[in-house]
């Protein structure tokens, strides 16, 4: 019997250090997280496809792409349309009317048409008189895998998403929660994400993913378009009556798209795609830069092109940083250099003048006349900037708290032109 009892003894403390630790473990998962629920809100599609309208100009309250043309800017509103603004004299700008688009976030212009995303359907619009938009053609449904960040996806049976609805939670338990990875968690049977109060990274919206520059690319007659996975491909020989021609999928989760020469190349959380479109409508895939997953948009000059990285969001990974590649040979893209940056989004270039937004650490003005020798010429730190379009020693720039121009002559001391503020809602 005592034999018996000494030899359970280590078994029965074994038992009792196996329950404490669990105990402690379960103390440590009880951790309370204060989090919000977004859930999507849904509207029919009919309703929304005969909103486009010509209206008088709004307040800017959440500015997303920018895109210039002529005389004009044409200031994307997340979701609702576009400030249609007067650009002749840069130091004094005049917003003139807004387009009121439901679900728009991307677009680009041909002559007197504007083509435009109004959530599932591409639409074009004769903006010759921007006091009467005009629709002259909609393709319904071109875009019907429209996602949303964190995986969200629409239940086209329902109709689209519009906005999200929101209610508190507290989290418990979540060392247990295989789908919990420190900051959100999205939930497929109810189609809704959890983020905590405390994240950083940003909350849902109903505009998809509303990254810094273009998803919708125009090369002389041809209109390209990308979402997450693929790339689709519009005729506009005819500029008012866009046909599409082609679509395709992409092994990549697409950001950006950037047209130049004849090649589009293609931003990814994964890397840069180059396609040589020498066929317009057949584009063929010519070469790839790959890299750790983070935020990537694209732009290129000459035989150099110029990769931002950015952690911090559903990309991925810890990279901030700017790259730097020789695409001479497209095929075989080479990484020149790397240059640390705090959190990059939109940049641009304009020959030897390089621009990168960098959110709250604001704009830098950089020298770019040597690759391997990039240099900080001026940073403007009291913008949170995020998106850039250089032309002709004027760059727009938009922010956190409006649309600024530069006179960018001198690099070194950039001077402020105008600001055209926002409601901050």
């Amino acid at each position: 019997m005592n034999v018996a009892s000494t030899r359970l003894l280590p078994t029965a403390l074994l038992a009792v250090y196996l329950f404490v630790l669990s105990s402690c473990l379960k103390d440590k998962c009880t951790n309370n997280i204060p989090s919000k629920v977004y859930t999507p809100v849904y509207a029919k599609l009919d309703s929304l496809r005969s909103s486009i309208r010509s209206e008088s100009p709004h307040e800017i309250a959440s500015p997303g792409k920018i895109y210039l043309y002529g005389n004009y800017i044409f200031l994307n509103e997340l979701n609702k349309g576009i400030h249609v603004i007067d650009n002749s004299n840069p130091a004094n700008p005049q917003k003139i009317a807004f387009i009121n688009i439901p679900g728009n976030v991307d677009l680009a212009v041909k002559g007197n048409v504007m083509y435009v995303d109004s959530y599932i359907d591409l639409v074009a619009l004769d903006i010759s008189d921007p006091h009467n938009i005009r629709q002259t053609k909609r393709l319904n449904n071109v875009f019907p895998q429209r996602q949303y960040e964190y995986g969200i996806m629409a239940d086209t049976l329902r109709g689209v998403i519009v906005s999200f609805s929101i209610r508190d939670t507290v989290l418990s338990n979540t060392c247990n929660e295989a789908r919990w990875n420190g900051e959100y968690m999205y939930d497929g049977v109810t189609n809704s994400v959890t983020v905590s109060n405390k994240s950083n990274v940003s909350v849902p919206s109903a505009t998809g993913k509303a990254g810094s520059t273009a998803r919708f690319g125009l090369m002389n007659n041809t209109l390209y378009t990308v979402d997450y996975f693929g790339i689709q491909v519009f005729s506009v020989q005819q500029a008012s009556e866009p046909v599409k021609r082609n679509n395709f999928s992409v092994p990549a989760n697409i950001e950006t798209i950037f047209p130049y020469d004849h090649y589009i190349f293609i931003g990814s959380t994964t890397g840069m795609l180059i396609y040589d479109v020498s066929n317009p409508e057949l584009p063929a895939a010519a070469g790839t830069f790959s890299h750790i997953q983070s935020c990537d948009p694209v732009v290129v000059e000459g035989k150099t092109a110029y990769v931002t990285l950015r952690s911090g969001t559903i990309c991925g990974s810890n990279l901030n940083q700017l790259d730097v590649l020789n695409v001479a040979n497209v095929a075989s893209p080479q990484l020149l250099k790397t240059y640390p940056m705090s959190g990059p989004y939109g940049l641009g270039i304009d020959g030897t003048n390089l621009f990168v937004c960098e959110g709250t650490k604001g704009l830098h003005f950089m020298d770019a006349t040597d690759p391997l020798n990039v240099t900080i010429k001026y940073t403007v730190k009291d913008i949170e900037a995020y998106d850039v379009i250089p032309n002709n020693h004027v760059l727009l720039v938009t922010a956190k708290d409006g649309l600024y121009q530069y006179d960018y002559t001198n690099l070194s001391e950039p001077a402020l032109l105008s600001k055209i503020g926002i409601v901050i809602k």
